[in-house]
């Protein structure tokens, strides 16, 4: 009874209180500022790269889960995100899933590096990392690395990977290092991959994007629905960062002009 009278006596502040953690727990939700940023990190992904702080107007762009395998000809998601970006002289880093890449796709990864995208290594298949056993999860960075770096055919590196759901620990980070990668994730997330909404999406993206920051969008999913909706997105989003100053580059470029920058 005592319990309730309180509640009664104070429902306003309570009620106030409520709303305004959960105000701003949505602030933090789209805002995903550094300082939150800095203190998740350990816990998601030891030794992980969010963001990298430079004076430079630099974003780096990423996408993940390609290629496409379910579509061919001018419908293949990969292909489209592929000409959206040499329409606008952008280029990304495209964390790639082994297992997606067949004869009929293939010709599209040798594409991105001659377009001057880079290649990260996303494991074998679309799975929480987190979930693997160590051994499987340190032969499934190598398999996917051979398949990836094959289908290529161009002679080029893996300097970067992206554990599957984002998520990793610090055993697996030491694994990722002992191969020669840097890890990576992202500062600017627009939940592309639960959020049908482009719109949503490229708002995020513009109104949170500061140098270094990191974008992560995907390609794939159901029906092609997370590269679609990836395509609409950069084409709202990449002529308005050019608009605003920035250059849309790949991580390792980030990386250089970010440890340039540090150096100074």
């Amino acid at each position: 009874m005592a319990n309730f009278r309180f509640f009664v006596r104070y429902r306003l502040q309570i009620a106030g209180i409520a709303i305004g953690t959960l105000m701003a727990t949505l602030l933090v939700l789209w805002m995903q500022p550094r300082w939150a940023i800095d203190r998740l990190a350990p816990l998601i992904c030891p030794g992980a790269t969010f963001y990298l702080p430079t004076d430079q107007p630099l974003v780096a762009l990423t996408i993940d889960d390609g290629p496409d395998d379910q579509r061919s000809g001018d419908a293949n998601t990969t292909g489209q995100i592929l000409q959206v970006l040499a329409n606008h002289d952008a280029k990304a880093t495209f964390f790639i899933i082994s297992s997606r890449i067949s004869p009929q796709n293939q010709t599209f990864i040798t594409q991105m590096v001659n377009q001057g995208h880079e290649l990260g290594n996303h494991l074998t298949v679309d799975k929480p990392s987190i979930s693997l056993p160590l051994p499987e999860f340190k032969a499934a960075l190598q398999s996917a690395a051979q398949d990836i770096l094959t289908a290529a055919v161009h002679k080029t590196r893996l300097e970067w990977m992206r554990p599957g759901s984002g998520r990793c620990n610090a055993e697996m980070a030491q694994i990722a290092q002992q191969q020669g990668y840097k890890i990576a994730l992202g500062s600017l997330w627009p939940y592309d991959t639960t959020l049908p909404s482009s719109d949503f999406a490229a708002q995020q993206i513009l109104a949170n994007v500061q140098p270094g920051s990191i974008i992560v969008l995907h390609d794939h999913g159901s029906d092609g629905a997370w590269g679609l909706r990836t395509v609409q997105t950069l084409n709202q989003v990449l002529p308005q960062l050019k608009q605003k100053g920035y250059r849309v580059v790949t991580l390792s470029e980030l990386y250089r002009a970010a440890s340039q920058s540090n150096s100074l």
